[in-house]
């Protein structure tokens, strides 16, 4: 309900004290505990004890007859009394509270009174304003506003509180009790942007935590349904820097990177600065192939390798990749890897999968081969579709070796003034530092792709930026970088080598519209018109020059003795977090 206040020389004003009205407040009743006598006190207390003190003596003699195989029915003198003291005890409390419980639920004041005795209550404060409002002045302000009325169980506080509708707080009410669940809001409402705000609501409500640093508003909820994320709350705010300009394969791109760690953006920046004075840097796509393996079994080992020898007969591969791509008309079947394992055998299915990254388009392509298979093989046990021989979200050596999504490798050779007077380093440091560090550093420490000084940094921040999904960070990010020097020890040649960068341009959080913005930055938003798969493939090239460019400059860095002081001024707030407002 909405009342019109009118504003006068001394407003009305809500309180500014932290106040829970509750519903005896509202109805002008207290309940009976409250005016209980010091003598119904008593009583309540010794029937409690009563009541706990002959359910303990009950338990125990039971378990005592359970124990020697004594009959429960049979009972002496002082388990009799301890029945009937326990049905009095019990018939008291149950009386006492339990009625006043149930007549709180079924004599509840309807809505209806609730908001009529508001509108008696503004009716009178009005009148009680109009009687000793004042004339106006030039400066005030007498204009009709409207002003929130604060319902029963709503706390009042100094800051301003969002007043939810009656069906909303309803609603609220029905997911804090378990009777509604969260995540049937969206087909419920039929209203993205509210489903959430009521989630968010009772989820402050059920946790005691508050959410005032989560932003609600300037999303669009209605672009993520079914696609992105499940049950939002809200968004985190993450900044994007730009880094650049990348010149790279003669083209200059202004490289988006989402990341909330000091640095790392002025840090490519600086590589990409470098790479620029020197002319460019140049990339090439050694391959682009999306892989799903499912695990399926056999009664045998010898099925299972029949089944094998079936898949790598090239006769047999035309007749499988006719079946495979009518999942969609931009997959195609590149090969089909199999390992056994005893009776188990694990199939490497290899696609092309146009400007999309390719998960869902490759595993349906598989699901129409597997069930094809069972025709021939109708005794294969379908495991799963994936059988982590993908390999997909981990570390793993099949990715390092085969590659996953695009293999790029990338190089340009930084001149040796550049390589003085930007990164202020020498060329013989930088491949010292690199052989030392990245190479045989990491083999010591067991690296798998990880022959690189921090290429996770950049793909993270780039990825995070353009909508890919993060945890392929962890695949993608295989990396080995090289340095040598060359034209006779002046300049420096350096290179990283990623096999499998995996990245599409359209779907999953491509389409949102911030991320949608940076690939547009980029010039790879959406699909391409003209060659199927071009914008994913150059944006894998822009993720591979981005990873050269902050390799340089972070090896720079260390090779000069400068990452400590530059971390310390860029990676350092001023700001009082001790201060902030929780």
């Amino acid at each position: 309900m909405e009342a019109r206040w009118r504003s006068s020389a001394k407003p009305v004003q809500a309180p500014k004290t932290t106040k829970t009205v509750s519903f005896e407040e509202v109805s002008g009743k207290a309940s009976s505990s409250e005016a209980l006598p010091l003598s119904l006190h008593l009583t309540n207390a010794v029937f409690f004890s009563l009541f706990f003190s002959v359910v303990y003596f009950l338990l125990s003699r039971w378990r005592e007859k359970i124990r020697t195989s004594t009959p429960l029915h049979l009972v002496n003198l002082s388990e009799i009394v301890a029945i009937f003291a326990f049905i009095a005890s019990f018939v008291y409390l149950l009386g006492f509270f339990g009625i006043d419980f149930v007549h709180s639920l079924i004599l509840r004041p309807s809505t209806d009174l609730w908001n009529s005795e508001d509108e008696e209550e503004n009716e009178a404060l009005l009148r009680k304003e109009d009687a000793r409002k004042i004339p106006c002045g030039q400066a005030l302000d007498c204009s009709v506003t409207s002003a929130p009325i604060i319902s029963a169980q709503k706390v009042v506080d100094e800051k301003p509180v969002k007043l939810t509708t009656e069906e909303d707080e309803e609603i609220i009410k029905a997911i804090v009790a378990g009777t509604t669940p969260s995540y049937s809001l969206e087909s419920k409402l039929g209203d993205c942007k509210r489903a959430a705000s009521i989630r968010r609501e009772a989820l402050g409500r059920i946790t005691g935590k508050s959410l005032s640093g989560l932003p609600l508003d300037g999303f669009d909820y209605e672009s993520i349904l079914g696609q992105c994320c499940e049950m939002p709350i809200g968004y985190v705010q993450i900044p994007v820097g730009i880094a650049g300009p990348l010149l790279l394969n003669g083209k200059e791109y202004s490289v988006p990177m989402a990341t909330t760690e000091g640095c790392l953006v002025a840090s490519t920046n600086r590589g990409c600065k470098a790479i620029h004075l020197s002319g460019g840097a140049s990339s090439v796509l050694l391959k682009d192939g999306m892989t799903r393996a499912p695990v399926v079994r056999f009664g045998t080992a010898k099925r299972a390798v029949d089944l094998k020898f079936y898949l790598e007969d090239p006769e047999n591969f035309e007749t499988l990749a006719v079946v495979f791509n009518r999942s969609s008309r931009f997959a195609r079947l590149q090969g089909i890897k199999c390992v056994i394992a005893g009776k188990n055998l694990y199939l490497r299915f290899t696609c092309s999968t146009g400007d999309a990254m390719g998960m869902n388009m490759v595993s349906k392509g598989v699901q129409n081969v597997l069930d094809f298979l069972q025709t021939d093989f109708p005794d294969m046990d379908v495991i799963g579709i994936s059988g982590n021989l993908c390999s997909d979200k981990k570390p793993a050596a099949v990715n390092w070796i085969e590659g996953r999504g695009k293999s790029v490798v990338c190089e340009a050779i930084i001149k040796g003034d550049v390589v003085r007077k930007v990164l202020k380093t020498s060329v013989e440091s930088l491949v010292e530092l690199n052989m030392l560090k990245n190479l045989t550093g990491s083999a010591m420490a067991g690296a798998l792709g990880g022959f690189n000084a921090h290429a996770s940094n950049i793909v993270s921040a780039v990825y995070i930026a353009t909508g890919q999904d993060p945890a392929q960070n962890i695949e993608s990010s295989h990396c080995i970088t090289m340095m040598e020097a060359v034209n006779e020890g002046n300049d420096l040649h350096i290179s990283v080598t990623m096999p499998s960068i995996e990245v599409g341009t359209v779907g999953g959080g491509t389409q949102l519209a911030s991320q949608s913005a940076c690939l547009n930055l980029l010039g790879v938003k959406g699909a391409s018109q003209e060659s199927p798969g071009a914008n994913s493939r150059r944006l894998a090239t822009i993720v591979a020059g981005a990873v050269l460019a902050g390799e340089l400059s972070l090896m720079s860095a260390l090779a000069a003795g400068q990452l400590v002081k530059s971390h310390m001024k860029y990676n350092r707030s001023s700001k009082d977090v001790s201060k902030t407002s929780s």
